[in-house]
Formats: C-alpha cells, sequence, structure tokens
C-alpha cells in the first residue's frame, strides 16, 4: 500500500478452496487498509467512513495499518468469482486504491 493511492498488485489470481495469507505493508507516510468483499459492500463502506473517519474494525477481513507497518489477513476463498479488495479510509477509495482478486 502507498501514498500513490494504489495496491501492488492490484490484481491477484486464487484457486477456490485455496487459503490465502495476505501479508500487507503500509510503504507510505499516511494511514492505509485492506478491506475484502463485494464491490457494493466496499463502496457503502467507504462512504460510511467518510461520515465516520476515525472509525476502527476488528474484522478478518480487514487490516488497518499506519505508516510503515505490516499486518495480515487470512482468508480462505470457498467460491470461484471475484473478490474485491479497497482501502477505505476517506478519499483513497475514491482516489482509485482498489484491486481484485479472482477465484477460478
Amino acid at each position: 500500500m502507498s501514498d500513490a493511492m494504489r495496491f501492488a498488485p492490484s490484481e491477484i489470481r486464487v484457486r477456490k478452496g485455496e487459503t490465502i495469507r495476505f501479508v500487507v505493508t503500509n510503504v507510505g507516510k499516511i494511514r492505509h487498509e485492506m478491506v475484502l468483499g463485494t464491490a457494493d459492500d466496499l463502496r457503502k463502506h467507504a462512504e460510511l467512513m467518510k461520515k465516520y473517519p476515525d472509525m476502527h474494525h476488528e474484522d478478518p477481513n480487514h487490516v488497518s495499518l499506519d505508516p510503515g507497518k505490516s499486518g495480515e489477513i487470512v482468508w480462505q476463498f470457498t467460491e470461484s468469482g471475484v473478490v474485491e479488495f479497497a482501502c477505505l479510509q476517506p478519499g483513497h477509495f475514491d482516489a482509485g486504491m482498489k484491486g481484485r482478486i479472482v477465484v477460478r
């Protein structure tokens, strides 16, 4: 995650049934997060974060990191399709800080 409002990589491919450990590092100078979900859920939550920017999460599909910190999400992909991920800090989603996981 970077202050350029991008994830690298922005697309990840996994197999159905696979459990993945995402090790995420914030290489920027501001807080970033990675949240897994549907495109609709992420968009709605990004709007909610604009109203409540200090909201904190303790969800298994989410990691929020201060500058220079690393964290992880461990997730099993049980269905084929696309799972989105994004940073929902205010303004980051709108700036394009998102990606997708293709599950086959």
